[in-house]
């Protein structure tokens, strides 16, 4: 029966995902615009076509279509589909690694992986991160105190005082000594949040991932953009990166580091 009822959840998750996904992208367009969220309905964003049912199904429609609107045959961004595939593959791994020990602690990784996508692509295209999603990110660590079998209580609340007070020290040495931010304060608040999640182990893991990605990425930007040395670049992307890598894979890539360590 128990088995039965996991099988069950991983087809729903993974039903669910891809379907939430798709909304996901609706608030990925338009919160950073300040539009509703509700209205108007899905619609092509160069010529406004009003997208039936059938050019809605997330995936399918993007792929029949081939990657354009049915009526004015413009490219719609492969994003969307990105997004609907993440969310989809997130939300099943959240049940294949959490179900069976906490359903609850399942659904709500599920929750946070969603707020992570979104502050991922809004920060990337935007530079903003949204607090409704950091809000979300902490409720998932307020629920990991008493439902993650993998970490101690205190070790959730260290995470979140200790990564934040960190990164606010770094946050406002930066400001005394350049004379302007390094990052923005929303990341601090996000670490935060995210040490609240993770645990202060965990939380090392996916700040060392995150600014290691981080560094070669933007190093790499500046050499090729050669007249841009100066240019800004989000690092909450690269923050969620290494906070998705700690949720899913940070017992067993920390397990495996100490195992090398003591031989």
């Amino acid at each position: 029966m128990e088995e039965y009822v996991f099988i069950c959840a991983c087809v729903l998750a993974g039903l669910l995902g891809v379907c939430v996904g798709s909304f996901l992208n609706v608030v990925i367009y338009r919160l950073p615009r300040e539009m509703s969220l509700s209205r108007p309905g899905s619609h092509c964003t160069k010529c406004n076509y009003s997208l039936k049912w059938y050019d809605n199904i997330p995936v399918l429609s993007w792929i029949i279509l081939g990657g354009r609107c049915r009526k004015c045959r413009e490219p719609i961004s492969v994003r969307y589909t990105v997004v609907e595939l993440m969310n989809m593959a997130l939300w099943l791994l959240s049940v294949l690694m959490f179900w069976k020990s906490s359903p609850v602690y399942a659904f709500t990784s599920a929750i946070v992986c969603s707020a992570l996508i979104c502050i991922f692509f809004i920060d990337l295209e935007n530079m903003l991160i949204f607090n409704r999603f950091i809000i979300l990110v902490a409720l998932g660590g307020v629920v990991a105190i008493f439902f993650d079998g993998y970490t101690k209580p205190l070790d959730h609340v260290i995470g979140a005082l200790a990564g934040g007070g960190i990164l606010m020290l770094l946050y406002f040495g930066a400001i005394a000594l350049l004379k302007r931010e390094a990052m923005g304060f929303a990341d601090v608040k996000l670490v935060a949040a995210a040490g609240l999640l993770l645990g202060w182990q965990r939380l090392i893991l996916a700040m060392l991932i995150g600014s290691l990605v981080g560094s070669v990425v933007m190093l790499t930007l500046n050499r090729v953009n050669d007249k841009e040395k100066d240019a800004e670049y989000p690092f909450g992307p690269f923050i969620c990166g290494g906070v998705l890598v700690a949720l899913f894979a940070g017992e067993v890539i920390l397990n495996w580091y100490v195992g090398l360590i003591l031989g």
